[in-house]
């Protein structure tokens, strides 16, 4: 097609365009097309077209017949990307659930301290009452001077006692604004606390059997949703790590056409045209084969490593699984009963209360009479004082039981209209 030219300088001129496209779809199946063209210009007068423009069209299937073929290879990189999303999901509830149970905690805490500030002034203020009477019965010479020391030292001691609570008030609320995050803006932290919830329980005390509660933890729980999707991923790459295990066995067909044209002149110096385009797509030139390759690695060390480390992740995530059942079920055991001890504690403590109360009076009365002395009626402040604090602690530890079990079971989250927006796709 060429020859030594009679032009003194040789010049070529050549243009090159390339289109191609792939795609992989999910039976593993690889599909390639391609479009390429050849621009060719010479002054050289041999050349038998000049110019010429070639075009070749070709198009390629690959259909992996073992390894990386068919759905679940292809599906399974889909797959657990998204068990990882809702494995990530069932974590944020579980770790919301956890924060709200401590947001709870902590707004008792609160509520546990500003009654025990209220017992502490209640009793100076009871201490101080009883030292104007003997400091005046001592002006009147109708108690020694050595008797007025024990109710003053019993205003002093108290005094301390409202000065430990006060500051321990302040300290529970800052760290009740700590876990709600009323820190972050100086105007929210300078405003008080206002709560809302009493500590003693309305209407009819919660009951639930340990059984019942278990179930509802069983069903509800977000790790175990988790859990659950750890485990199916590892089925997954078990599978997948099997099939890389596999030796290579493709299906390759192909299928080219192509095309030639330009300018050419004849024996009588005519000028004749083709076109490359119609030949191209003329199919009268075509090229095509088909062929099934086979590859037998010797030693795939990196599918074998895969295959491990599923195993390993499996047999992790099942002690897991489990490990996270028996910590369940002993939250559950705890939470219930927790709730039957603050109950009784309950019940036990308005008895001590009333008890308390009518042992204050009675003493009293026998201090008017004058057939006892001051320290008994001191003594029976502070033991109604202790009544009204072991009272109020077994009301706070009833919430916070309830609210335990709330947590055990999953279920915290609806009193306090906590919602967790669905992720959008």
């Amino acid at each position: 097609m060429q020859g030594t030219g009679a032009a003194p300088t040789f010049i070529s001129t050549t243009q090159n365009a390339q289109f191609n496209y792939t795609q992989t779809f999910e039976t593993g199946t690889n599909v390639q097309a391609g479009l390429g063209t050849n621009n060719n210009y010479t002054n050289n007068s041999f050349f038998l077209y000049n110019p010429y423009v070639a075009f070749l069209l070709n198009f390629q299937v690959i259909q992996p017949l073992l390894r990386n073929g068919w759905f679940f290879a292809n599906r399974a990189p889909l797959m657990i990307a998204r068990r990882n999303l809702q494995q990530s999901q069932a974590n944020f509830v579980a770790e919301v659930n956890n924060n709200v149970l401590q947001a709870v905690a902590q707004y008792w805490t609160v509520v546990e301290a500003r009654g025990n500030l209220d017992v502490a002034r209640s009793t100076m203020d009871a201490a101080e009452v009883t030292y104007k009477r003997d400091k005046r019965a001592l002006e009147l010479g109708a108690l020694p001077p050595l008797d007025i020391y024990r109710s003053e030292s019993q205003v002093a001691s108290r005094r301390v006692q409202v000065i430990q609570n006060e500051y321990a008030l302040k300290q529970s609320e800052d760290a009740l604004r700590l876990t709600i995050g009323a820190d972050q803006d100086p105007y929210f932290e300078a405003l008080d606390l206002e709560l809302t919830e009493k500590p003693d329980p309305e209407g009819e005390l919660r009951t639930i059997d340990t059984s019942t509660a278990l179930q509802l933890a069983l069903t509800k729980r977000p790790e175990f949703d988790a859990a659950r999707a750890a485990l199916a991923n590892d089925q997954t790459r078990i599978r997948l790590a099997h099939n890389h295990l596999l030796p290579e066995l493709d299906l390759t067909g192909a299928y080219g056409s192509n095309g030639l044209g330009g300018t050419q002149f004849n024996g009588l110096g005519q000028k004749i045209t083709s076109s490359s385009v119609n030949q191209l797509f003329g199919f009268n030139y075509p090229t095509y084969y088909a062929q099934l390759s086979l590859s037998l690695p010797l030693k795939n060390r990196a599918a074998k490593a895969e295959m491990g480390t599923a195993l390993v992740s499996r047999r992790t995530d099942l002690y897991t699984e489990r490990q996270i059942r028996e910590q369940v079920t002993l939250d559950v055991s705890n939470a219930v009963h927790e709730l039957e001890q603050a109950k009784l504690s309950i019940a036990a403590g308005k008895d001590a209360l009333d008890l308390a109360k009518k042992t204050l009076a009675a003493e009293q009365r026998k201090y008017d009479l004058g057939s006892e002395t001051i320290f008994f009626v001191l003594e029976a402040q502070t033991e109604l004082a202790s009544a009204q604090l072991a009272l109020l602690q077994a009301e706070v530890n009833y919430q916070l039981a309830v609210a335990g079990v709330d947590h055990a079971t999953r279920e915290l989250l609806d009193p306090y209209r906590v919602q967790i927006a669905e992720l959008t796709h």
